[in-house]
């Protein structure tokens, strides 16, 4: 009996090692500690001579006693201590106040997506207390509460007070008990359990207060001002612009100075006003149908603009920056973005942990639960090279989305369930509370310092208007806007209680109201001076002195992208070595590197050579290369290498390009997860950080960019058009019909052609290098040698603007024995080539050319071979069209002109309603004399991007080839 006591006064820490947190292992701990005081209490009563000691007490044992002070049997100990901590369990494991026993719910409604009974383990009454395995007199019993609660203060309860109910009954529900860290549950009980912890100051109420006029007077005066304007409003969720104020002052407390949001359109002109604090007359004046658009830029509606700002926060004296991001319609597409600008201003300081910059994502409810891009999101927040060290996440939970109630928009129970794979603490908070609100962001803000992990607000409101305020939400959602319609404005109650509790009286209530009114008045009429809409004060992510030098605007000139040969040669020698001692690399990369090191020797480089030549000379001028993609350390054609793994060290690894100088800007290669949507995003929100780093996001294969499709056509495609924000921002996309089947085939070049800005009918006049570059939207290139493709990645940085870039890379030609370039195509003075032409024997005698084959990438190598075997190397000229757009139009027409004798065609291996034809072909047309017709040479119009038979595939390209120097062939198409 002594060694079962002593075995079973310790079993109950046994558990806590196994699971700490698991409803298992705090009911056997309880379970063998009580054994272990019943067995002690028995050793007692059988060794009289051990009878004067005491058995040993156990800190929070559970013990109960009746009030008459009876000794209950230890039957009834155990199963009333059970009952009661089961009961606990309950509450701490279901967020029950969010449906059911609280008042989180500010309409009255229950969520349309559960059913209305309340659930069994849900305690409203004593009748269910026989559940349990109680009744009506254990009520009357005091309990020494376990120490997984702070309900009680850690104080013998009385259970009929129910404290647990006050805790997680009231106006917050937590859903926490997922967490598998016991610190941190802990840290969340003590914060909701403790009785008192929500204690708020009278300055603290009437800061609240004033907050709150702020946020309901801007919506009124709109809708006094512009009743039938889309606005998208706050209405219902008055409580947002007090809530995001509070989450800033509290990380401003703790250290915060730079704070990165993105959010959907509901409520952001009021962000913009109450938090960002843009001038209203700014906002106002987006309302006047007069105003008339600046030259730069097509503009964006007023709800979908961002804004920066740095300015003095109030409550803490303290610097801070503010950042809201451009966001358009697709309301979640923001969420990586955000990330990305979060961990570059993260980088650029020196913010390893996140104690400086944070990030606060704003969402619906049912773009939260329905949207993937939120989950790719998530999945990025632990990441090494992609977390931002925590998010804190508030839901605008309407329990609508547009006309669709949750029970048709989702199948789990809450919006927030995402949230749990990351193990983020979901805060459910009745949004009519303000200081429930304001508690809970505090809570939160709190939770990101101390732990630098995703954290979720769910503020449980309702929409007042329909979707925006034309709409008529009453048709289908009658019942709930019959409740709603009923509803006392969440500043009238809070203004009413604080007159009620003394905090301020009617007439002060009355004067904030009045003051912020004059405020808006008198933007209004200021507003009416502003003719212009300008949307460079919207811009969200400025470049000081980018865009000027010495106070001048910087001219259209770019300087030559070559490179010594000292140069060259250093970083090939770094390129084919492995710079750290006593590292053992595998036996195959051993001859991929003496194999780079022979093509330095013979000052030749393949794709890989020249991707690092770029890449090791930006470094060296003291700009920060990120490359990011799925394998991309690698490659996923095993052609890279630039992360090197030591064959006898686990997780030992060695990347040379940060070794390239003493003093060189650093290098980032990093494997992302497998997501095109969430990590483009994040690439694109990293490249808006800073012009000074070449940020690259590279496909596993081209046409995986056709899931991360909306940030293609949102953000980067005509970003600088809608918000004046450049980007220099650089796809790779592997590219080529390499006979492999119609998956991977094809990156999509006639998507981007598509989307490109400049005027198929119109030829320019201008400087066409420079500026076609500054006025296109993009740049869409297919290199055909790693030198021209090593110029491309240089002319991106030395470049006097930011566009982005779009490359279809090769994959056969990764290999390819003529896919070489000449160190002396990269030496000083020599700058990418947009279009290469053919100088070959057609040079010395062009009037005897019959025909120029135009083409671009990896089709020209098929071209020559071909060329070759009809012995035609005198008669056609094959010219390879590098820059596809902006298009070179000049190279074009002096190509053209120098063989007047010659036939033109166009020649793709893609389908002729795919691929290039489409884009080039009027542009052509332009460039030259319109009588003579653009012939085609490729593939005939298909629905898939290529076969899936081999043999098919060799018969296709033997007849577009053949097609290509048959001039028969071409008379037949017409």
């Amino acid at each position: 009996i002594f060694n079962l006591r002593w075995i079973c006064w310790l079993s109950p820490f046994i558990p806590i090692f196994i699971n700490p947190n698991s409803y298992f292992s705090s009911f056997l701990s309880f379970l063998l500690a009580v054994l272990g005081c019943f067995l002690s209490q028995c050793q007692c009563r059988c060794s009289p001579g051990m009878a004067h000691q005491s058995p040993l007490s156990l800190a929070g044992l559970p013990q109960a006693q009746s009030l008459a002070g009876a000794q209950p049997n230890v039957e009834k100990l155990v199963e009333d201590h059970l009952a009661v901590q089961s009961l606990i369990r309950a509450y701490q494991v279901r967020p029950v106040s969010h449906h059911w026993l609280s008042q989180t719910v500010p309409s009255g409604i229950m969520d349309s997506s559960l059913d209305s009974h309340v659930p069994i383990y849900i305690i409203t009454s004593s009748d269910k207390l026989s559940f349990y395995g109680l009744d009506e007199s254990d009520l009357d019993k005091v309990f020494r509460l376990p120490t997984t609660t702070f309900i009680g203060a850690l104080r013998p309860v009385h259970s009929g007070s129910f404290s647990w109910s006050m805790a997680y009954c009231q106006h917050i529900g937590v859903e926490f008990m997922f967490i598998n860290d016991l610190d941190q549950c802990q840290w969340i009980r003590e914060k909701f359990e403790k009785p008192g912890v929500m204690q708020f100051t009278l300055e603290e109420k009437r800061t609240l207060l004033a907050r709150m006029v702020r946020s309901t007077r801007f919506e009124e005066f709109l809708q006094r001002k512009w009743s039938s304007e889309k606005r998208f409003g706050l209405e219902g969720c008055e409580s947002l612009i007090p809530a995001l104020k509070t989450i800033i002052d509290k990380s401003s407390e703790k250290g915060v100075e730079n704070v990165v949001m993105g959010m959907p359109h509901r409520g952001r002109l009021n962000v913009l006003a109450n938090v960002i604090r843009k001038e209203l007359e700014q906002i106002f004046c987006q309302f006047d149908s007069k105003l008339e658009a600046a030259d730069e830029g097509s503009g964006d509606v007023k709800y979908h603009l961002g804004m920066y700002h740095r300015r003095i926060n109030r409550v803490t004296d303290r610097n801070i920056t503010l950042s809201l991001m451009a966001n358009p319609s697709h309301l979640e597409a923001v969420d990586p973005v955000v990330q990305g600008k979060t961990k570059a201003e993260q980088f650029y300081c020196g913010d390893t942990e996140g104690h400086k910059v944070m990030s606060i994502l704003m969402h619906g409810d049912a773009a939260f639960a329905g949207q993937g891009v939120v989950y790719e999101t998530f999945h990025l927040s632990d990441l090494p090279s992609y977390s931002t060290h925590g998010t804190v996440h508030v839901v605008v939970n309407n329990q609508i989305g547009f006309t669709t109630d949750p029970r048709m928009a989702r199948s789990s129970p809450y919006p927030t369930d995402v949230a749990r794979v990351v193990n983020a603490p979901i805060f459910h908070v009745n949004a009519d509370d303000p200081e429930a609100v304001v508690y809970v962001c505090n809570v939160a803000a709190e939770w990101r310092a101390t732990f630098h992990k995703d954290v979720v607000v769910d503020l449980v409101c309702y929409r007042r208007l329909g979707h925006n305020e034309m709409d008529e939400p009453m048709f289908t959602q009658p019942l709930m806007y019959k409740q709603i319609k009923k509803q006392k404005g969440v500043m009238q109650k809070y203004g009413e209680k604080l007159i009620a509790e003394g905090v301020v009286t009617r007439q002060e209530y009355e004067e904030e109201i009045a003051k912020y009114d004059k405020i808006c008045e008198e933007a209004h009429v200021r507003s009416k001076d502003e003719k212009i809409l300008h949307i460079k004060h919207w811009l969200d992510s400025p470049w000081p002195g980018f865009f000027n030098l010495d106070g001048q605007p910087k001219s259209l000139t770019c300087p030559s992208t070559g490179l010594t040969e000292e140069e060259l040669t250093h970083i090939g020698q770094v390129a084919s070595s492995v710079p750290v001692e006593d590292f053992t690399i595998h036996g195959g990369l051993s001859r991929i590197l003496k194999a780079r090191g022979e093509m330095i020797k013979n000052r030749t480089v393949d794709w890989a050579l020249g991707e690092y030549m770029a890449f090791g000379s930006l470094l060296k001028e003291g700009i920060h290369v990120r490359l990011s993609g799925q394998d991309v350390e690698r490659g996923t054609f095993s052609h890279r290498h630039h992360v090197l793994h030591d064959q006898n060290v686990d997780k030992r690894v060695c990347i040379p390009m940060n070794h390239v100088a003493p003093n060189q800007a650093p290098y980032t290669v990093c494997n992302s997860s497998l997501s095109e949507y969430g990590v483009l995003g994040f690439e694109l929100g990293f490249a808006m950080a800073s012009p000074n780093a070449l940020v690259l996001w590279e496909a596993q294969f081209g046409d995986f960019h056709n899931t991360a499709q909306c940030i293609i056509d949102q953000f980067i495609c005509p970003g600088q058009a809608k918000w004046v924000r450049q980007n220099g921002i650089v796809l790779l996309l592997p590219h080529g019909m390499e006979g492999m089947g119609p998956e991977h085939s094809s990156a999509r070049p006639e998507r981007f052609l598509q989307m490109c800005n400049d005027d198929p009918d119109v030829l320019p006049v201008e400087d066409f290098a420079i500026r076609q570059l500054h006025d296109c939207n993009w740049i869409v290139v297919n290199c055909s040698n790693p030198g021209n493709f090593f110029h491309v990645l240089r002319r991106q940085i030395l470049a006097p603007f930011r566009k982005p870039l779009i490359v279809f890379t090769p994959k056969s030609l990764l290999r390819h024995p003529e896919a070489r370039s000449n160190f002396d195509e990269m030496l000083p003075g020599t700058d990418f080539q947009r279009l290469i032409p053919d100088n070959g024997p057609v040079a010395q005698n062009p009037a005897g050319v019959k025909r120029i084959v135009f083409c671009t990438g990896k089709v020209y190598y098929e071209l020559t071979k071909e060329r070759k075997a009809h012995g035609m190397e005198d008669t056609v000229a094959i010219a390879r069209m590098e820059q596809l757009s902006p298009f070179p139009f000049d190279l074009v027409k002096a190509e053209s002109e120098k063989y007047p004798n010659a036939d033109l065609v166009w020649c793709q291996e893609e389908h002729k309603n795919q691929g290039y034809y489409d884009y080039v072909k009027p542009r052509m047309r332009t460039t030259i004399d319109r009588a003579k017709p653009v012939w085609y040479a490729g593939r005939p119009p298909a629905a898939a991007p290529a076969t899936g038979n081999k043999k098919a595939h060799l018969v296709e390209l033997k007849n577009f080839l053949d097609t290509a120097f048959d001039l028969d062939a071409f008379k037949d198409q017409m």
